[in-house]
C-alpha cells in the first residue's frame, strides 16, 4: 500500500491542512495498515447520505474516547468531484484524521481507472501489501458497521502493533523504501514475464524449438 503513495504528497484534513510529503512520514502513517479509499464527490446524492455514516464507522474505530487503541486503519477521501469547492465542503463532512489528494492532484483520476470505479460512493479496501480486499465495502460497513475491521483485519493478517518494540517497527517500515513490487501498478507487466518464462520453458523441453533449431544450422548437426 505504501508504494503507491510513496511519490505523492498525502493532506491532513485538519485546519491547516498539513502535508505528508517525505517517504518517512508516508510509510509511518501507512505501513501494516488497511486502507479505505473513499471515491466520493459532493454532488452524489448517495455519497452526502453515506459521508456520516463513514465518518462515525471511522471515528468509532479509530478515535480514543471511543476505543483504548487506535485501529490499524487509514481513510483517504479520493475525491472525484468537479471543483476544488466541492472538495473542501464534503471534506467538511469527514473525520478530521482523513487523509485526502489535493484537487490538483492528477493522481485521483489515475486511481479511479485503477481500481475501476464506476459507481458512488466506493470505498475500496486494501490490505497492507496493496492487494484489494473488498473492491468497494459501502453495502458491509451499512449491513455491520465496525464489525468489519474485525473481519478486515483477520482476512488481512495484520501485524499487532503491540507486540512490536519501536526498533523492530522501523526496521519493518524502512525495508518499504526499497520494494520493487507495486502489485496494482505493474500487473499486466507481470502477467508478460509469466507469459515469456513460459514460453522459454517449452522452448527448453519441446527439443526441436527455434533455439535448436539455430544450433543446427550453425554447427551442422543435431545439439549436443
Amino acid at each position: 500500500m505504501v508504494d503507491l503513495f510513496l511519490d505523492r504528497v498525502l493532506m491532513k484534513n485538519n485546519k491547516d491542512q498539513d502535508e505528508l510529503d517525505t517517504e518517512r512520514e508516508i510509510v509511518m502513517r501507512l505501513q501494516n495498515r488497511i486502507l479505505m479509499l473513499f471515491f466520493a464527490s459532493a454532488a452524489c446524492e448517495s455519497c452526502q447520505q453515506f459521508a456520516p455514516t463513514l465518518s462515525d464507522f471511522f471515528k468509532r474505530l479509530t478515535d480514543e474516547s471511543y476505543v483504548d487503541r487506535s485501529a490499524q486503519l487509514v481513510l483517504l477521501y479520493i475525491s472525484l468531484d468537479e471543483s476544488e469547492e466541492q472538495q473542501e465542503s464534503f471534506l467538511k463532512e469527514l473525520p478530521k484524521r482523513c487523509l485526502f489528494l489535493a484537487y490538483e492532484d492528477p493522481y485521483r483520476r489515475e486511481l479511479e481507472a485503477m481500481f475501476n470505479v464506476e459507481e458512488l460512493p466506493t470505498v475500496v479496501v486494501l490490505r497492507p501489501d496493496c492487494s484489494i480486499l473488498i473492491e468497494n465495502a459501502v453495502e458491509e460497513i451499512l449491513d455491520l458497521g465496525t464489525d468489519c475491521y474485525r473481519n478486515w483485519q483477520e482476512a488481512s493478517e495484520l501485524i499487532d502493533r503491540s507486540f512490536m518494540i519501536s526498533d523492530d517497527f522501523e526496521q519493518k517500515s524502512m525495508r518499504s523504501f526499497t520494494d520493487p513490487v507495486r502489485r496494482l501498478k505493474y500487473k499486466v507487466e507481470d502477467e508478460r514475464k509469466k507469459k515469456k518464462k513460459e514460453k522459454k520453458k517449452h522452448r527448453g523441453w519441446g527439443g526441436g524449438g527455434d533455439d535448436d533449431a539455430e544450433v543446427e544450422k550453425e554447427g551442422g548437426g543435431a545439439p549436443f
